[in-house]
């Protein structure tokens, strides 16, 4: 089950945490993975980790928030493979602040990246999708993307965002092969989520606070994440598209 075996796959924000995690598992079960990324430092790393491993993988700089870049990509892939089975749009931007906090650029900034991105990166590959009959498109949202996060405002506007934009091309390309669905993890401990709680006054009450919102007590892994996007993306997962999938340890059971 969920072999990926001669799928060509493209994962943004993959130079670390989330995307990095998604890279080597689809790896793992067989398929060609582009590493893309604006981190020229890590996201090679990343890409040579997976071929010393036996996997097959390549590096693509990639900035999703430059439409051209992501017509250039679409662009490299088709020349290459004249196609792309899976396109994980996962790169993504977070902001702490309610709107009083928040500025039009601090939204504008996000915007760019965690919805923008995602549009101009799947237009640039929708038409040969739609000439194969056949593509699927896996857009990490948020739990922030289906309840309300207490001084979230610019993520969360953007999250649920993205929940909206995959259910809009689930519909439209329902019956032309091409699935799209979204994950909504809950706090997962990335080594942009560490950064972020070492800046806090006391770190290991932060860490401790943050954990103790999920349900199950703990913040969850980015493999574990990545094991819902191997699901979403593999042919176990034909019946399923339009959904947002929460992979967040009972964030909001109570809610």
């Amino acid at each position: 089950m969920f072999d990926l075996t001669d799928k060509i796959a493209l994962v943004t924000g993959a130079a670390s945490g989330i995307g990095e995690a998604i890279a080597h598992t689809f790896a793992k079960r067989g398929a060609a993975v582009y590493v893309a990324d604006i981190d020229e430092t890590n996201g090679p790393n990343v890409a040579k980790a997976i071929r010393n491993d036996g996997g097959i993988a390549h590096f693509l700089k990639l900035d999703v928030a430059d439409e051209h870049d992501c017509i250039e990509a679409a662009s490299t892939i088709h020349r290459k493979h004249n196609r792309l089975d899976i396109l994980i749009n996962n790169a993504g931007l977070g902001h702490v602040g309610a709107i009083e906090q928040t500025t039009v650029d601090d939204l504008d900034r996000l915007y760019s990246v965690n919805v923008r991105g995602m549009f101009s990166l799947t237009k640039a590959f929708i038409p040969k999708m739609l000439e194969r009959k056949h593509g699927v498109i896996v857009n990490m949202s948020s739990v922030g993307g289906i309840a309300a996060v207490k001084d979230r405002i610019a993520y969360c506007t953007t999250k649920f965002a993205v929940v909206g934009l995959t259910k809009c091309i689930a519909l439209d390309y329902a019956l032309h092969g091409i699935r799209a669905n979204c994950i909504c993890p809950g706090r997962v401990e990335t080594p942009f989520v560490k950064a972020r709680i070492k800046e806090y006054p006391d770190p290991e009450k932060a860490y401790k606070e943050m954990a103790a919102t999920q349900a199950i007590g703990r913040m969850g892994t980015p493999e574990e994440v990545a094991a819902a996007a191997l699901y979403l993306a593999s042919d176990e997962a034909a019946f399923v598209t339009g959904t947002a999938l929460l992979i967040e340890g009972g964030f909001t059971v109570g809610k």
